[in-house]
């Protein structure tokens, strides 16, 4: 009797043949496949980073690879595809790039896609032996230019009325990273008039249509539209379904996959760790992604869960840092979206104002051109692109936009805190702020925090310029209390029939020797107004909000174990006038 070996978890794992050939957990996306056929011919679909696009393409690539028509039951057998097979299954000549095989630095990444391509050509004409002649095949590569090949390559294709499938993965990396590195012009030198990059796009779309089209299928995939919009003048070399219902599940992983993957790791005795713990933090921290505003289910991040699961099963712990490493947008490519001259822009205030109100009122556009990034819409829209705002409901016929999960919630504190800290308007020692943050945690101790922080604040004038109203102290403290994970931190949160201000909620399944949590209730009195009378009045006030947000039945079930400590913060404009613990 043999044992039935227990399946890899993919983390990190993109290649569809290796998943299959290596016995690795596999969440069926094949569904989709009959789905693709039915639409348009040429498709543009936009994710976040890290979820699954890579391995999407590859999927396709081994489905409708005429070279892989023998493998077919090895590598489908048991999926929804492999079971339902369509006619175009193994009928095309499939040729995929990656654009983040090409080197970005501008003084070498035309020679460096030249060289991608042409290795990428040379690859196609080797597995399509059968289709191209050795006479063939030295007439393409004798052309000097890749774009020339390619030519080449889908007229000779529809001569022989052969079927081309064209999958681009990252197709906007290269050209993001010169944007943020290079500037705005070396940009539009790459994306604009005769700029290669736009060449190449140009002679994509030439090959879709006229006498000479070999490509029959177009699959793109890459994190932000804005070089679609440069390089096609809008969209007009296919049809973009990244906002349609039915492709809400494409990537990502439903509530339901994510407790069958727990599940068979915990039955198969690998996973000690109770199912519904750890579905509670992968809920707060990795879920309620929603592409389309028609969409009525929501999806994980399926790199986070991955992510989390090898850690479960491999430590029989939760990870240390939640957020995985590769997962974290880099900064730096959101850098420029919010600074110009050292100076914040508006932009920056669009970010400040969505994390201190939580949501924002807007529809999601399709596209735009770079020079149009700081119309509101635009950078609304690309925050949604890059994964940090989701659709949730709407109002008045507009979308709400929220911050899906933790994660993102802690990462735009954390780009609130460059955006300071960049411009030189509010420098701080993250790290002496992270111990008294741990003080907080451990010792209760809680006055060192504000203190510390409302110091900085006066020996930094500059940054009290951007410190004026309730909502934007709040959103200020909670940027700051955010440089840990000790506590889920929730603002406006309802509790007790109203909405608490800030409430620090004790991370126990992360920290279970956690002694301390917070509820706090900000009062906030403008500069020209205060007086200790209406201090005084407010002070009141925040004590009896405190007293009812405490009798809240979650908060009683929470602090059986662990102190519940009730504070008032009371500030005059950027000052804080008034601090103290309710007993």
């Amino acid at each position: 009797m043999t044992t039935k070996k227990i399946k890899r978890i993919p983390y990190g794992v993109a290649d569809f043949k290796r998943m299959r050939r290596d016995n690795s957990y596999y969440v069926d996306k094949t569904n989709f496949i009959p789905l693709l056929e039915a639409s348009p011919y040429y498709i543009i679909f936009i994710r976040p980073r890290r979820f699954g696009k890579t391995l999407w393409l590859s999927v396709l690539q081994y489905y409708y690879d005429v070279g892989e028509k023998d493998n077919f039951e090895e590598l489908f057998g048991g999926t929804y595809i492999g079971e339902h097979p369509t006619e175009e299954r193994n009928s095309y000549l499939v040729l995929m790039f990656n654009f983040a095989m090409v080197n970005p630095d501008m003084r070498c990444v035309h020679e460096s896609f030249e060289a991608n391509t042409d290795t990428i050509i040379r690859n196609f004409l080797e597995r399509y032996s059968q289709f191209f002649d050795e006479r063939e095949q030295r007439a393409i590569l004798a052309f000097p230019k890749a774009e020339d090949k390619l030519r080449e390559i889908f007229s000779r294709a529809a001569d022989k009325d052969l079927k081309v499938y064209l999958l681009i993965d990252e197709y906007d990396n290269f050209a993001n990273t010169i944007l943020t590195t290079a500037g705005e012009q070396a940009y539009r030198d790459l994306t604009h008039g005769a700029g290669f990059f736009r060449y190449f796009f140009n002679l994509i779309k030439g090959a879709t249509s006229g006498r000479t089209a070999g490509l029959s299928r177009l699959f793109i995939t890459g994190v932000s539209p804005i070089t679609m919009d440069d390089v096609t003048s809008g969209f007009n070399i296919g049809r973009n379904i990244s906002l349609d219902s039915q492709f809400n599940e494409l990537l990502g992983f439903r509530e339901d996959q994510v407790r069958e993957m727990l599940e068979y790791y915990h039955e198969a005795g690998t996973l000690t760790l109770d199912v519904d713990e750890c579905m509670e933090v992968m809920k707060a921290w990795y879920d309620n992604y929603r592409f389309s505003k028609q969409a009525g289910t929501h999806v994980f991040n399926s790199d986070m869960v991955l992510y989390f699961i090898e850690h479960a099963v491999s430590e029989q712990s939760l990870p240390d840092r939640l957020i995985d490493q590769n997962v974290r947008t880099d900064y730096g490519k959101l850098r420029h979206l919010v600074t110009v001259d050292q100076r914040l822009n508006g932009n920056f205030s669009q970010l400040k104002q969505i994390m201190e109100t939580g949501q924002v009122m807007n529809d999601v556009v399709l596209g735009f051109p770079l020079e149009r990034l700081l119309d509101r819409e635009n950078f609304i829209s690309l925050l949604f692109y890059l994964g940090l705002l989701c659709f949730d409901g709407a109002s008045r016929g507009v979308p709400i936009l929220r911050i899906p999960n933790l994660t993102i919630k802690t990462l735009m504190y954390g780009y609130l805190r460059e955006g300071y800290r960049d411009v030189d308007v509010f420098r701080i020692d993250v790290w002496e702020l992270s111990r008294l943050v741990g003080d907080m945690a451990y010792a209760g101790e809680w006055r060192d925090f504000f203190d510390f922080l409302a110091a900085e604040v006066e020996k930094q004038t500059s940054v009290r310029d951007y410190l004026g109203g309730e909502k934007v102290i709040q959103g200020f403290l909670m940027a700051y209390l955010n440089v840990t994970n000790f506590f889920l931190t929730w603002s406006e949160h309802e509790m007790g029939g109203g909405f608490a201000d800030l409430y620090l909620e004790p991370f126990l399944a992360r920290y279970p020797d956690m002694r301390f949590g917070y509820l706090i209730e900000l009062k906030y009195i403008p500069r020209g107004e205060f007086s200790q009378a209406k201090m005084e009045k407010k002070i009141a006030e925040a004590q009896d909000k405190l007293e009812q947000y405490a009798g809240d039945e979650r908060i009683q079930g929470t602090f059986q174990d662990v102190a519940l400590k009730k504070l008032v913060l009371v500030y005059s404009g950027w000052e804080m006038v008034y601090r103290e613990e309710l007993t």
